[in-house]
């Protein structure tokens, strides 16, 4: 680990959703949900710099480069903002984040960014905050952020930040079809209540054939048991994501899912050199903007040298 006093960068992952079972709409205006994150190797970089003035700046490359706000609309803006104001301090940092988690891609890349400046402006101004602290801190910017904090494989309930660690066995081979623009998250939550308002909503679960899988290490198993409850609806808005969960599907994926909110798919190998394959086949069918293989599960947001 290499801390110093001018600067820190901090690795954070990706999520998938092995599932995600959507209950009723709350009276505030959130889902119950059960999930089962997995924290995956595809990693955005948050360096946080000692400046002279006080104050907050944020720079952004790679994936989105030009496309994200580089204020307060930032979450890893707001958590560093946040940090400060729970330790007593005045902000004064530069944030330098190189992302290669696409954005709105249902891979939690917003949130990965704001744990990362939640552990990196935490070691550049020698807090020593709790880790409770920063997983509440977490909670607070969003649902999503306490996981790229836990890394590794977790339930998440509630809204889905309130996690238990799973224990997996073994890495599984991942493979992501990244598209073309992203998609909303509130409006891919309002569709999957519009496309289900006619029948009854069930309450939230977590799959035993998922857990048994991923405490197994079996990635047969796991394909079989990918579940997300939010596919229709983000496949009704992105028609073309079923040409790319078939071509995946053609080329012998063990199993694929729309990754969370969408619209990146997520396709599950039975190996590295299965995973390989799969992605060839992926980027030559030209059906998506970019392919990324990932083993997972891998640690949440950590200091590196």
């Amino acid at each position: 680990m290499s801390v110093s006093l001018s600067s820190v960068t901090v690795r954070v992952p990706a999520k998938v959703n092995l599932q995600l079972s959507v209950g009723p709409l709350r009276p505030d205006g959130f889902h119950e949900l059960a999930t089962v994150f997995q924290a995956v190797s595809v990693f955005d970089e948050v360096t946080a710099r000692s400046r002279s003035d006080v104050g907050i700046s944020l720079t952004i490359s790679g994936e989105g480069e030009g496309q994200l706000p580089l204020d307060d609309g930032n979450l890893a803006y707001r958590a560093a903002m946040s940090l400060a104001e729970f330790a007593g301090i005045e902000p004064v940092v530069d944030l330098v984040i190189r992302k290669a988690i696409p954005i709105a891609g249902g891979m939690a890349g917003g949130s990965a960014d704001a744990a990362g400046a939640l552990v990196a402006c935490d070691a550049l101004w020698r807090l020593g905050t709790h880790r409770d602290d920063l997983s509440s801190l977490a909670a607070d910017l969003g649902a999503d952020v306490p996981f790229a904090l836990h890394g590794g494989t977790a339930i998440g309930t509630g809204k889905g930040e309130n996690l238990t660690s799973v224990l997996t066995r073994g890495s599984f081979h991942w493979v992501f079809a990244l598209a073309e623009g992203g998609l909303s998250t509130p409006a891919v939550y309002a569709q999957c209540d519009r496309l289900r308002e006619a029948r009854p909503v069930p309450e939230p679960y977590v799959s035993d054939m998922l857990m048994q899988a991923v405490r197994a290490g079996d990635p047969v198993l796991l394909g079989k048991a990918l579940h997300n409850d939010l596919q229709a609806a983000a496949l009704s808005l992105r028609p073309s994501l079923g040409q790319v969960l078939e071509v995946g599907d053609d080329f012998g994926a063990l199993g694929a899912v729309v990754s969370g909110s969408g619209p990146t798919c997520a396709f599950i190998a039975r190996d590295e050199e299965h995973s390989l394959d799969l992605a060839v086949a992926l980027t030559a069918s030209g059906v998506c903007r970019t392919v990324r293989r990932a083993t997972g599960p891998v640690a949440g947001a950590k200091v590196v040298g």
